[in-house]
C-alpha cells in the first residue's frame, strides 16, 4: 500500500487515499500531527514525536528538532554517545508514521510519497529520499509542498480554477506557487520560496523581545546548563507566540532556578520586531508571479497552508500585499499530507482520479559555467550560461552549443550549477562533466549540451561532439553544495561589495543589475547579463564618462524592465 507524507520541520503527517478521498491517519496517541522530534531517553530507547519534543526543555542535549533544515548538508547531531545525520533522525520520525499507518489501516505500507519544499535543492531531496528509504519504504515520488497543498485545494470539489497562489508558510520553511486548474490537469506554473524562513524565526523573535525586557544577568545566564536553559526559553517563545495569535498580548514566563521571571509582550511590538522577516514573504510571491506571467489582480484566490500562517501579523500582511483578503478554508497543518495521498492515490491509478492529472516545474534554474566575451572582445570566465530556466514545466529536454576558446584544446570541461546567480560560482555545484575533443583552431570543435530533467528531479546531461560523434552521458542526482553554502557565500559577497563614496553609484547601478539578473528569464536576462559584462569593460578601463554614460544606459534598459507593476 501506498500513502502520502507530509515531512515537516516542525510537525509530520501522514495519510492515505480510500474511498474516493484523502484521509489523514492518526498515531499511536489518536492526534493527527506528530512532531519531528527525537530524543533518546535514560534507558537508552530513542523517542519520536510528542513524547521526545516534551523532553526538550528537560533533556536538550538527548533531543533534536528543526534537523530537517539540516538535510543534505552532511551535518550531524550528537544524542547521548550515539551521532546522526539529518536523514537518520528523518528517518525515525518517517518508520514512526509508517507504523502508525500499518496499524491504522491493517496493512503492510511499503510505499510513499514524500513531501519536499519546493526550493530544496537536489542534495536535500537526495537526502529525503534516502531518508524514506532508511525508513523502510520504496519513495515512489518527491512532492513539493505546495504543489501538494494545491493539490488539495485543486480536487477537493472537482471545480476549473483560474490561476490561483498557494502561500505555504511552515515552521521552516516557505514555498508559493501559482497553480491553475482545467479539465482535471492541476498545472503548476510558477514556484519560488526561502528555505530558511519559517515559524521558528518568529520564535526567535520573541525570543529577542523577551530578552530586551528580561535581564540575562538576572540569574539567567545558564553557565553549565546553557542547552537547557536555551531549550527552556524557546519553549516559552513558542507558547508566548501562539498566544500572541489569538490576544492582543502575551506573558513571556519561565521558571530558572526556582524563580519567576515574566515579560509582557504585545501584538503590536511582535509585528513591529518581525517586519524584516514579513518583508522576506514579498519576494517569493513577485518572483513567481512574474515567472507565470501573472499579475497579483489576475490570481482567482489566495490560498493560506502552514501552520505559521495561523498568526495574525502574517494574514495582514498577506492582505496588505495582495490587497484582499487569502482563503483559509483549508487546514493549514493537514493541506499538504493530504494532497501528498492524493498523489499517493495517482500513483495507485485509483479509479477516483482517473481524470485527474498533475503537471510540475523545476524550481531552480539548471545550468553551466563558460567563457564570454562582451561587447569590447574581452574574455570573461565564470559566466553562468542556463539551459533549463527556472519554473519550466517538467519533464523537459533542453541543449545549448559551446565551442573551444584555446587552439589545438583536447578537453572541455562542464561544470553543472544549480541557481540564478550571475556568477556560476556563486551558484550550487551539482557535478563536473569533463569531455575529449580533437585539436583544433578555437572555435571550430562545438559541443552541444542537452540536460534533461524529470519531476522527480533527476538530471541527465549529454555532452555531444558533433566532429567526433562522441557522446558523454553523466546522470546528476546529487551536488556538492548546499543551501547553507550557498547563503555563507552570498554574505561573503555582500560584504565585499563596500565601496569608496565616488564608486557608490557604480555599485549600487551593479548590484541592482545583479538582482534583476535573477529576477528574469530568457531574452531580458541575456540582456542584462551582456550589459554587466560591458559595464564592468568600462569599469576595468577606468574611464569616467564613459562609465557615466554606460551606467545611466544600463540604469534605463533595467528601469524600462522594472517597469511593468506585478503588485
Amino acid at each position: 500500500m501506498i500513502v502520502g507524507i507530509d515531512l515537516g520541520t516542525t510537525n509530520s503527517a501522514v495519510a492515505c487515499f480510500r474511498n474516493g478521498a484523502p484521509e489523514l491517519i492518526p498515531n499511536a496517541l489518536g492526534e493527527l500531527l506528530t512532531p519531528s522530534a527525537v530524543s533518546l531517553a535514560d534507558d537508552g530507547q530513542l523517542l519520536v514525536g510528542r513524547p521526545a519534543r516534551d523532553r526538550q526543555s528537560t533533556h536538550p542535549a538527548q533531543t533534536a528538532t528543526v534537523f530537517k533544515r539540516l538535510m543534505g548538508t552532511g551535518r550531524t547531531t550528537q544524542l547521548g554517545r550515539h551521532t546522526y545525520l539529518p536523514e537518520d533522525l528523518s528517518a525515525l520520525v518517517l518508520a514512526s508514521l509508517k507504523r502508525d499507518a500499518e496499524a491504522y489501516l491493517g496493512a503492510a505500507v511499503t510505499h510513499a510519497v514524500i513531501t519536499v519544499p519546493a526550493y530544496f535543492n537536489d542534495r536535500q531531496r537526495k537526502a529525503t529520499r534516502r531518508a524514506g528509504e532508511i525508513a523502510g519504504f520504496t519513495v515512489d515520488r518527491l512532492i513539493n509542498e505546495p504543489t501538494a497543498a494545491a493539490l488539495a485545494y485543486g480536487i477537493h470539489d472537482r471545480q476549473d480554477r483560474e490561476p490561483f497562489l498557494v502561500f505555504d508558510l511552515g515552521g521552516g520553511t516557505f514555498d508559493v506557487s501559482v497553480v491553475e486548474v482545467f479539465d482535471g490537469v492541476v498545472e503548476v506554473r510558477a514556484s519560488a520560496g526561502d528555505n530558511r524562513l519559517g515559524g521558528e524565526d518568529f520564535n526567535d523573535v520573541v525570543m529577542r523581545l523577551a530578552r530586551e525586557t528580561i535581564d540575562p544577568a538576572d540569574g539567567l545566564a545558564g553557565g553549565a546548563r546553557a542547552d537547557r536553559f536555551e531549550a527552556v526559553w524557546r519553549a516559552a517563545a513558542e507558547r508566548c507566540r501562539r498566544t500572541l495569535s489569538e490576544a492582543e498580548e502575551a506573558l513571556f514566563r519561565i521558571v530558572w532556578d526556582g524563580k519567576e521571571h515574566v515579560a509582557t509582550l504585545t501584538a503590536h511590538a511582535f509585528e513591529a520586531a518581525a517586519e524584516p522577516l514579513l518583508h522576506r514573504l514579498r519576494d517569493p510571491v513577485l518572483r513567481s508571479l512574474r515567472d507565470g506571467g501573472l499579475r497579483s489582480d489576475s490570481l482567482s484566490d489566495i490560498v493560506l497552508v502552514g501552520g505559521a500562517t495561523r498568526m495574525p501579523i502574517v494574514r495582514r500582511a498577506v492582505t496588505r500585499l495582495f490587497g484582499r483578503f487569502p482563503n483559509a478554508s483549508l487546514h493549514p497543518d493537514h493541506a499538504v499530507a493530504l494532497g501528498a495521498a492524493v498523489q499517493a492515490g495517482l500513483k495507485a491509478r485509483d479509479a477516483a482520479l482517473e481524470e485527474v492529472r498533475l503537471t510540475d516545474v523545476c524550481p531552480f534554474t539548471l545550468g553551466v559555467a563558460a567563457a564570454d566575451h562582451d561587447t569590447f572582445g574581452n574574455l570573461h570566465h565564470d559566466v553562468f550560461v542556463p539551459i533549463i530556466e527556472r519554473n519550466s514545466v517538467v519533464p523537459l529536454s533542453r541543449s545549448h552549443g559551446f565551442q573551444t576558446i584555446v587552439d589545438r584544446q583536447t578537453k572541455i570541461q562542464f561544470q553543472i550549477y544549480q541557481g540564478e546567480a550571475r556568477r556560476a560560482s556563486d551558484n550550487v555545484l551539482l557535478d563536473t562533466v569533463e569531455v575529449v575533443v580533437p585539436p583544433r583552431p578555437a572555435g571550430e570543435v562545438r559541443a552541444d549540451v542537452r540536460f534533461s530533467y524529470d519531476a522527480s528531479g533527476l538530471l541527465e546531461v549529454d555532452v555531444t561532439i558533433p566532429i567526433t560523434q562522441q557522446t558523454f552521458q553523466r546522470v546528476v542526482s546529487e551536488g556538492d553544495g548546499d543551501a547553507d553554502t550557498l547563503d555563507a557565500r552570498r554574505s561573503a559577497l555582500a560584504a565585499l561589495k563596500i565601496h569608496p563614496r565616488e564608486a557608490a553609484p557604480n555599485a549600487a547601478a551593479m548590484a541592482r543589475a545583479e538582482r534583476c539578473y535573477e529576477s528574469f528569464l530568457g531574452d531580458q536576462r541575456e540582456r542584462i547579463g551582456q550589459m554587466v559584462m560591458a559595464f564592468q569593460a568600462v569599469l576595468d578601463r577606468q574611464e569616467p564618462h564613459a562609465i557615466a554614460d554606460l551606467r545611466r544606459e544600463l540604469e534605463a534598459m533595467l528601469d524600462a524592465m522594472e517597469g511593468e507593476r506585478f503588485l
